[in-house]
C-alpha cells in the first residue's frame, strides 16, 4: 500500500467517525432494543495468505452455536428483519471504519476472504491479497448482485460452498486482479463514488 492511499484511508475514516459517530451510536441502540445482544458480529478474515484479522460488522443474523462458510440461501432464515434493512443500505459495515484505522482494511480493495478459501486456493489469494482488502472494490461493484443471486438459490451449506468455490472465487479474483493492475488514487475515488451511487439507487428502489 502506498503512503498516499494510507493517508487517504486514515483521513476519511477519521472524518467519517466524527461525522457519522452519532448515526452509528443510534444504530447500535436501535439494534440493541430490537435484537438484543450481541450488536456486533466479529469474525476472522484474511488480509494475507497467513495474516488473519478480526472483521467487525453490525450483527444482521440470529446467533447460532457454530457458523462457517459464506452466506447463501441456506442461511436466509437467520437474517433478521432489522439485519435485512441494514444489509440493503450496507450500514452493517460501519464498524469496519475501525478496521481501516487499524490498517486491516482499506476503503478500496478486494473483499477479505475466509481462511478456508485462502487455504484451499493459495495461488489465487496469494496474488489477490497483494492488494490490501477493502470495504468496497471493483469485484464488489461489478459482481455482488450476481454472486448474491447465485448463492440465494443454494439450499444447503455444501451447495453454497460448491457454487462459491467453483464460480464466485475465480470470477471475483479476475476482477480483483484487474483492479490491482489499474489501481491509483483516481481509480479508488471513482470506485468509492460508484459505490455511493449504487447505495442511492438502492434507496430509491
Amino acid at each position: 500500500m502506498t503512503w498516499s492511499k494510507r493517508l487517504f484511508d486514515l483521513f476519511f475514516a477519521s472524518l467519517l467517525v466524527v461525522v457519522l459517530g452519532p448515526v452509528l451510536l443510534g444504530l447500535l441502540l436501535w439494534l440493541l432494543l430490537r435484537e438484543g445482544r450481541p450488536v456486533f458480529y466479529v469474525a476472522e478474515r484474511m488480509k494475507g495468505v497467513d495474516r488473519p484479522f478480526m472483521l467487525w460488522k453490525l450483527r444482521t443474523m440470529s446467533v447460532v452455536g457454530e457458523d462457517s462458510g459464506v452466506s447463501g440461501g441456506d442461511k436466509r432464515a437467520r437474517i433478521t428483519p432489522t439485519g435485512a434493512w441494514l444489509r440493503s443500505k450496507r450500514l452493517d459495515e460501519f464498524p469496519q471504519l475501525w478496521n481501516i484505522l487499524r490498517g486491516d482494511l482499506s476503503f478500496v480493495g478486494p473483499r477479505p476472504p475466509l481462511r478456508e478459501y485462502v487455504e484451499r486456493y493459495p495461488e489465487i489469494y496469494g496474488k489477490v491479497l497483494q492488494s490490501r482488502p477493502g470495504v468496497t472494490g471493483l469485484a464488489s461493484i461489478v459482481y455482488h448482485r450476481h454472486e448474491a443471486a447465485l448463492l440465494a438459490r443454494c439450499a444447503t451449506p455444501e451447495e453454497t460452498d460448491a457454487v462459491y468455490s467453483r464460480i464466485c472465487v475465480p470470477a471475483k479474483a479476475r476482477l480483483d486482479l484487474i483492479y490491482q493492475r489499474r489501481r491509483n488514487m483516481c481509480y479508488d475515488f471513482d470506485l468509492v463514488f460508484q459505490t455511493i451511487g449504487n447505495l442511492f439507487r438502492r434507496g430509491r428502489g
